[in-house]
């Protein structure tokens, strides 16, 4: 259905059918209650500590003996973010924790998957195109210098391509 038509049909509804739809919706689809809970109460900095606890809980975990390390976890929190609107340094906070807490992890037991390598330099390219796209780099650039002296630190076998995508904030 296109936006046009959407209109169409709700143009010919009741107000009182409209409400019971949303409500329907809000029922329904816990994104819809997600979304409407987060306008009209925005607890930005509950929902950050919440990502941040289950992202902690990946490689430190509470209850189980085995960490899973799955970035899929901090992507998942990340995009909610960006669908509710969450403002740009609370999202690249959650973003620079993630690779902070992996390197944490790291520090204590050596990591031979590349493909773990390859997803904290990917996630390390995503905080940093969001910083520029947002223009927030400057507010960033400790933390990801952090994050850069760290790898290389830690002997990460990407510590220079993550140091190479540092350097297109540094530049700026």
């Amino acid at each position: 259905m296109s936006k046009r038509d959407l209109k169409k049909y709700l143009s010919e509804l009741t107000k009182h059918q409209i409400e019971e739809q949303f409500l329907e919706l809000y029922d329904k689809f816990t994104e819809v209650k997600t979304y409407y809970d987060f306008v009209f109460n925005p607890k930005e900095e509950k929902l950050v500590q919440e990502s941040k606890a289950k992202i902690s809980n990946e490689y430190f975990p509470v209850k189980s003996k085995r960490a899973k390390l799955r970035r899929s976890v901090a992507q998942k929190h990340i995009k909610q973010f960006l669908l509710l609107g969450v403002e740009a340094h609370s999202i690249a906070d959650v973003m620079l924790y993630n690779i902070e807490t992996a390197q944490k992890y790291t520090a204590r037991r050596e990591m031979r998957y590349g493909s773990f390598y390859k997803s904290m330099l990917n996630s390390f390219e995503q905080v940093v195109q969001f910083g520029i796209e947002k223009g927030i780099t400057n507010d960033l650039k400790e933390r990801m210098v952090n994050i850069v002296l760290e790898a290389q630190k830690q002997r990460w076998e990407n510590s220079h391509q993550l140091e190479l995508v540092y350097d297109k904030v540094a530049n700026m």
